[in-house]
């Protein structure tokens, strides 16, 4: 595995009171034609796949509650994955891979291509420029996680659209929208490629709004009692069909 260097992040996981949901279940679609991936969603492709919509558990934020829809597909090459956000506000000062994007707007997707184990998965965090933020996270012990921030992903492709302007806090924006194309070849050291009928683990999640309004959504919920999405045994199902 490629050489990488760790920080060591420990952090106590509180259950929240509320009743968990239940895990949710997302069938990833193969793509019917090619992706460009620019950021447009308007390849014929996005048509044919299910949506996935991320929610708002945690009532303690003050940010807007602002809609974001997801999509995956996959093929031969890669798996695609899209977000659709309504945004008023599109903000991203990040500008350099491995730069702190979940600070800007941005949206994450977790990925465990071995289910049967919690204590490893790849990270994906992409703001609204298209920088991304890739990782490796290994659970250590109980509370205690490190995040391979020198794990670099090959060959991912982003694209990102917006609908208004970027960084302009003076007028009102109506949204954003980013593609992404992750090459198999990253998720080797777990899992062979997919096939139908395949089965991963994933969630889906959202940063928005500039402090001190800011809000996270999330696929499925984490069930932590703050804002966080780093919950393994709480991700969702990803089964690949034909």
């Amino acid at each position: 595995m490629r050489t990488i260097v760790a920080f060591l992040i420990t952090s106590a996981v509180c259950a929240q009171t509320r009743p968990a949901p239940p895990i949710p279940k997302y069938e990833v679609k193969r793509a019917t034609s090619p992706i460009v991936i620019d950021g447009k969603l308007d390849d014929k492709a996005w048509a044919t796949a299910n949506t996935g919509e991320l929610t708002f558990p945690w009532d303690s934020q003050t940010g807007a509650k602002q809609k974001t829809v997801a999509r995956l597909l996959w093929d031969d090459d890669n798996l695609y994955v899209s977000y659709d956000c309504e945004d008023a506000d599109v903000t991203a000062q990040f500008t350099q891979r491995d730069d702190q994007t979940w600070q800007d707007d941005a949206v994450e997707i977790f990925i465990n291509p071995r289910p049967a184990q919690t204590t490893a998965y790849i990270g994906l965090e992409m703001n609204a420029r298209g920088v991304i933020y890739d990782y490796l996270l290994v659970t250590v012990a109980p509370g205690s996680r490190m995040f391979f921030k020198r794990f670099n992903l090959e060959g991912v492709k982003v694209g990102v659209a917006v609908n208004g302007t970027l960084n302009d806090r003076s007028d009102k924006d109506k949204g954003w929208s980013l593609e992404v194309s992750i090459p198999w070849v990253n998720f080797e050291e777990f899992s062979k490629r997919p096939s139908p009928g395949t089965v991963w683990t994933f969630n889906l999640n959202r940063w928005d709004g500039v402090e001190p309004n800011r809000r996270m959504s999330i696929w499925s919920d984490s069930m932590q009692e703050r804002p966080g999405p780093h919950a393994p045994e709480r991700f969702g199902e990803m089964r690949f069909v034909q």
